[in-house]
């Protein structure tokens, strides 16, 4: 006689709406019934309580369960194939499950569902029981209603119902390879996010927003965020929201992501800092473990990014390249993220391109033997080259400007790096065409601050540097700083002079030559106008007169060059002169010496000089 059980506690809400959707009841015998009872822990054992003795002691994990053979055989194909072995400590059998999915939790939950006791299935446990019901093969051939319709019925409205749930579901999933994926749960959470995040890209849920998806998206463990991700570029999910969940994950994972470097002025700070931060990952991770994971993740990421521009901003993708350059991750990966920032080079900030030299031989180290550079030059010399690149290709022009105004202010922060050569830093400043710049002011600013920073920096090398310069595309301010420059060239100084001396007639001109506008403003407007040019005729004035001092003083220096060459030529004329009078005398020494055995030598000697 077999009757249907009804279980006297309520089994959640989600269990209730599994049942109404099988409509049907687990079904036990009379048998089974009398044996249900309760479980109770000591220590490490669990036991039925029942007026019938147990018979089957199951060992799982450090767990043993002390239980009926008969209600697992019933449900459990795994166990019914089994051949029990007599046990030594009492008259029944024992057991060792080996490998169960979701451990000896979730075999207590079993448990109570193989006596008929009420069991919780939760977004917690679905998972683990759906694959440990896989494991022991409690299939519908055994019972109708066994547990694995059960569970399948219960994740499968679970997953399509609540997003909050969904996720839940996915991260128990990390510790149920290989069963997760070949019972398919983890492609049918990914596919479940993608198509909820591709029809509505944030959740409407009242207790749900943008911030809230983000952050738990950014708790799995990357392979599963690699599966989400790919689901939702085949959900065609927009570029902007599948670029912010890879901005947040990121940020969660990489440490040092936000850390910035403010030139040489912070630099030291941010180093050590930065150098601490990865040390102490690596103590607490056990040694390179936790490096090698995070050179993991970062490739992983930036294999999934969208290739539209709009999905990530510049300053992201630095970042990661900083990120990437600091854990070696792969060259090809980080060249294609090179060619990304050339073709957004121009939202970057000069903190952006502030990149660390590291050692490729130890990741994360910094270098810091003597002659290599602070910042990696060569990252951003090859990132100037992608831009220029790129800008041919789509034959436009109008970022050059502010890509040429970026690149002034990076040469001016890595300028004051003593270990900079002069070749090096000319041909970053080479690099783009001389109609990029419309106005020189930042890159005179960098070579001032190189030639401050390098003052035993022969002459020859100031000129070179210096030539880079469009003393014409200087600005009045800054043709009065270079007047006054002790640093540079007397030639460069020359040129500036005469620069700001056209410059300010071109201004006394305009000035001069405007239009008139209204009477009140022109008489508003008079006495100012007056005073600015009488104020520029003595700047002019004061310029000619500086110019004239530096001419007489170049032609001073001109005159005396001149009779040092002269005193040095009469020198060596003296010392030539000198050098034949001694020879001669040496010769004629040698003579007296020998005139015995020579006499006929001697006497056309004085025959000559007579």
């Amino acid at each position: 006689m077999k009757q249907s059980l009804t279980p006297t506690q309520n089994l959640g809400s989600h269990y209730n709406r599994t049942d109404q959707l099988h409509d049907q009841s687990i079904v036990i015998s009379d048998k089974l019934i009398s044996l249900a009872g309760s479980f109770e822990k000591k220590e490490h054992s669990w036991f039925i309580t029942s007026h019938v003795p147990t018979d089957l002691t199951i060992q799982v994990q450090e767990i043993t369960f002390n239980v009926h053979k008969y209600p697992l055989i019933a449900k459990c194909g795994y166990i019914a194939q089994l051949e029990f072995q007599p046990s030594i400590s009492n008259f029944g059998y024992d057991l060792k499950l080996e490998n169960l999915p979701g451990g000896s939790e979730t075999f207590e939950v079993i448990l109570k569902f193989c006596y008929g006791l009420p069991a919780d299935l939760s977004p917690n446990n679905i998972a683990p029981l759906r694959c440990a019901s896989e494991f022991l093969e409690m299939t519908e051939e055994l019972e109708a209603g066994n547990l694995i319709s059960k569970t399948e019925a219960f994740l499968t409205l679970l997953v399509l119902s609540s997003w909050k749930d969904t996720i839940t579901v996915l991260k128990s999933c990390e510790t149920l390879s290989p069963w997760a994926e070949n019972l398919q749960i983890v492609r049918k959470c990914c596919d479940s996010i993608a198509w909820k995040a591709s029809r509505e890209n944030i959740p409407r849920d009242t207790d749900c927003n943008e911030q809230w998806w983000f952050h738990e998206v950014a708790t799995f463990r990357i392979d599963h965020f690699m599966r989400v991700i790919s689901a939702m570029k085949a959900k065609s999910t927009r570029p902007e929201f599948i670029g912010k969940c890879i901005m947040h994950y990121a940020k969660t994972w990489l440490p040092g992501m936000d850390m910035e470097f403010e030139g040489l002025r912070g630099y030291g700070i941010g180093r050590n800092d930065l150098q601490f931060s990865i040390m102490s990952t690596r103590k607490e991770g056990g040694g390179y473990g936790l490096s090698k994971e995070q050179k993991a993740i970062i490739e992983n990421l930036l294999s999934v990014l969208p290739p539209q521009p709009e999905a990530v901003p510049c300053k992201f993708l630095l970042q990661m390249l900083k990120m990437a350059m600091m854990y070696s991750a792969s060259p090809a990966l980080i060249s294609e993220l090179e060619k990304r920032v050339g073709m957004m080079l121009e939202d970057a900030t000069v903190n952006d391109l502030l990149i660390p030299s590291y050692n490729s031989a130890d990741p994360g180290k910094l270098v810091n033997s003597p002659g290599h550079t602070i910042h990696d030059i060569d990252v951003v010399q090859r990132i100037v080259e992608y831009f220029l690149m790129h800008e041919h290709q789509q034959q436009e022009k109008t970022s050059r400007i502010n890509v040429s105004k970026l690149l002034d202010s990076y040469l001016a922060e890595i300028a004051g790096d003593p270990n900079l050569s002069t070749t090096k830093f000319q041909v970053l400043a080479d690099l783009l065409p001389e109609n990029a710049r419309t106005c020189d002011d930042g890159l005179y600013r960098a070579i001032d601050t190189y030639l401050k920073t390098h003052p035993s920096l022969p002459e020859h090398e100031r000129r070179r540097l210096c030539r880079m310069m469009n003393c014409d595309k200087l600005s009045l301010d800054a043709c009065t700083h270079a007047a006054q420059n002790d640093r540079l060239p007397m030639k460069t100084i020359v040129q500036v002079l005469f620069s700001e001396q056209v410059k300010m007639r071109k201004a006394m001109q305009e000035k001069e030559l405007a239009p008139s506008g209204n009477n009140s403003e022109q008489e508003e407007n008079h006495s100012s106008t007056d005073a600015e040019i009488k104020s520029l005729k003595a700047e002019l004035e004061n310029v000619k007169a500086r110019m004239a001092e530096l001419q007489s003083d170049y032609s001073e220096l001109q005159k005396e060059y001149e009779k040092i060459k002269k005193q040095q030529k009469n020198v060596s004329r003296w010392s030539l002169g000198w050098s034949k009078i001694k020879k001669s005398f040496h010769t004629k020494v040698e003579g007296n010496e020998t005139g015995e055995s020579h006499p006929c030598r001697f006497s056309k000697r004085r025959s000559s000089m007579s």
